[in-house]
């Protein structure tokens, strides 16, 4: 609608500017709700300090001792994606720009099928604690320290986007001051995680998924209640045009496309659930590899169910305000506290969802964080550290974290861009490396170590390369058509983009941010493979088993044997020690009764 020059919007519409003053309606009983919220979180962590082991070592403050099931480990692994960032940010996209977000889904099936068959079996074979560790089994001790500090750097900034999205919100609808909330906020989680370890992470995730869930779900019934039913936010929504069909336009500077989100979303679910350390520990946590397969299929529909009620919730706020154009960056939290108004408990409720979100990600960042420092930075460095000094050390690590996040908060509040787009833009321009990485090493026999930390150095470079300019080209960019006072401005400004699109750099710079992960990872891949061929490719023979994935023997496998193995396309997965014991086993009894035949 924008590109033929027509309103996306009716007529007569008028413009508001909202005031969130108007609506700090939070009574004693959403208080006390959202109080209740931060004493569970508080609670869960005092009992794990108290009960069990009393995270006296670092395999259970690390690793929750390797046993947890399959249904806590996969509400942690949604809880640790589905933050506050898009609780605000999906369905504010979602009002702007209409429906065509919610074909990420399509990006969760392999985006976790990968993971399941790939990434896990890799990891959990090889007994490692930080995924890291593999780094330097597949290459050397420099690309793990590499990884490391490109993790690290990648976590503390999306912790300060995290933390300051609900002290924002809280602040909007309560008068909190922002900075109180947001070093309450910081404090709270950094105490309950320092005090459990991973298994009060684990199971304050679970907790908080429940509540994040909830929140949503009453702003969605009495949203559509007060709107006048369903079958009038579908006639406003259509009248509106915010259904939007399926875009198959292959231009990658498309902000949103069908490829964008499907294929491009793909590469940002692996960077998520594939290699980020934050989801990779909870794979790690489970007693078995079944049980950590199996909680990566249970994710699915999960987050298919959040990422449905995160676009609803969408729809009905634009129907809720169909007559008027919004110009408010914290609409969603207007919206909420609009639609809620007067019904006790559920302000209070819906900003525990948003704080439920936010503690399960920032806490899962805190641990992760003190994992790898420990086990990739400091243990070897150290590898005569008492098990009590290793646990205190990690304890002290999560809590440093912790403060340095709220430090990120500050960051954040100086950005243009929404939440949404700004913590996939992180995730891109640094996770996307660091995807490449693992997928060098995991299927590609011939990639060395120098191959790896060049590939890995470029893939950075031109990541924020890409990112700053797409910065620094923003600013000159016309508004957007939802915050124009005059339509009639608006309509000559959608013109004039169509018939001038960018060229050049302004055009490399106009890459959607949803293709940032799949392109800075191809990009390591590339680099690294030219470098590791130009400075002599790793043997086969020289890998270490169980560190290679036989991607191409898989995808090759009409192949002559002689020509897969010329090719390095036949190196076998490790195998778990119950595999092998049960190798041996049969062997055994091979041989005992082939012994007997003969006799």
């Amino acid at each position: 609608a924008q590109e033929q020059g027509t309103s996306p919007f009716p007529k007569h519409q008028e413009t508001i500017k909202m005031d969130p003053s108007d609506q700090k309606i939070f009574t004693v009983i959403d208080y006390v709700i959202f109080a209740v919220l931060l004493a569970a979180s508080m609670g869960i962590g005092l009992y794990y300090a108290l009960s069990g082991g009393r995270q006296r070592t670092t395999q259970e403050f690390l690793m929750a001792d390797r046993s947890m099931g399959c249904l806590p480990v996969s509400l942690s692994l949604i809880a640790s994606f589905q933050s506050a960032v898009a609780i605000i940010g999906v369905p504010a996209e979602i009002y702007t720009h209409g429906t065509q977000y919610w074909f990420i889904g399509c990006a969760y099936i392999l985006g976790l099928l990968i993971p399941a068959h790939i990434f896990i079996p890799v990891f959990y074979r090889l007994r490692v604690s930080s995924a890291y560790q593999y780094l330097e089994l597949r290459f050397s001790k420099a690309v793990r320290i590499c990884g490391t500090l490109t993790f690290i750097f990648q976590m503390v900034i999306y912790m300060g986007v995290c933390v300051y999205t609900p002290a924002f919100a809280l602040n909007a609808v309560t008068g909190f001051e922002l900075w109180g909330t947001v070093l309450a906020t910081g404090l709270v989680c950094t105490l309950y995680t320092t005090l459990g370890g991973l298994k009060a992470v684990i199971w304050t995730d679970v907790f908080q998924t429940v509540v994040m869930f909830a929140g949503q779900l009453a702003v969605i019934v009495v949203g559509v209640q007060k709107t006048g039913g369903v079958a009038d936010v579908w006639r406003k929504v259509w009248e509106g045009n915010r259904i939007s069909g399926l875009d198959l336009n292959p231009d990658p500077t498309e902000r949103h496309t069908f490829w964008t989100l499907g294929v491009g979303g793909v590469f940002l679910m692996l960077s998520l659930y594939g290699v980020n350390q934050a989801q990779v520990q909870r794979y790690l946590s489970s007693r078995t590899e079944k049980e950590a397969v199996r909680s990566c299929y249970m994710v699915f529909p999960s987050l298919q169910l959040a990422l449905a009620l995160s676009c609803v919730m969408g729809l009905v706020m634009f129907a809720r305000y169909y007559m008027f154009i919004v110009c408010f960056p914290q609409m969603v939290i207007y919206f909420v506290m609009d639609m809620l108004h007067g019904l006790p408990g559920l302000p209070g409720l819906f900003i525990a969802c948003l704080f439920s979100a936010a503690l399960s990600t920032i806490s899962s960042a805190f641990n992760s964080l003190a994992t790898v420092t420990m086990e990739d930075l400091i243990k070897p460095q150290y590898p005569a550290m008492t098990e009590a000094r290793a646990t205190l050390l990690s304890k002290v690590l999560a809590m440093s974290y912790g403060l340095l996040c709220l430090a990120m908060a500050y960051l954040t509040h100086l950005m243009g861009d929404s939440v949404l787009q700004v913590a996939l833009k992180i995730f891109g321009m640094v996770g996307g490396p660091i995807l490449g990485l693992f997928c060098l090493g995991m299927f590609f026999p011939w990639a060395n170590s120098i191959g790896a930390l060049v590939g890995l150095c470029v893939g950075l470079v031109v990541a924020f390369w890409l990112g700053i300019g797409s910065i620094l080209t923003r600013s000159t960019r016309p508004l957007p058509l939802e915050c124009s006072a005059n339509v009639t401005i608006a309509i000559q400004t959608a013109i004039s983009l169509f018939f001038s699109q960018p060229s050049g750099l302004k055009r490399f710079y106009s890459l959607s941010y949803m293709w940032y992960s799949g392109f800075n990872c191809t990009t390591v891949i590339l680099i690294g493979l030219i470098i590791s061929f130009l400075t002599g490719p790793t043997k086969e023979e020289d890998v270490m088993p169980g560190t290679l994935y036989p991607l191409l023997g898989k995808l090759f496998c009409f192949l002559p044997e002689h020509l897969k193995k010329k090719l390095c396309c036949v190196t076998p997965l490790g195998q778990t020690v119950s595999e092998k014991i049960d190798l041996i086993a049969k062997n055994l009894a091979t041989f005992i009764y082939n012994v007997f035949a003969v006799e």
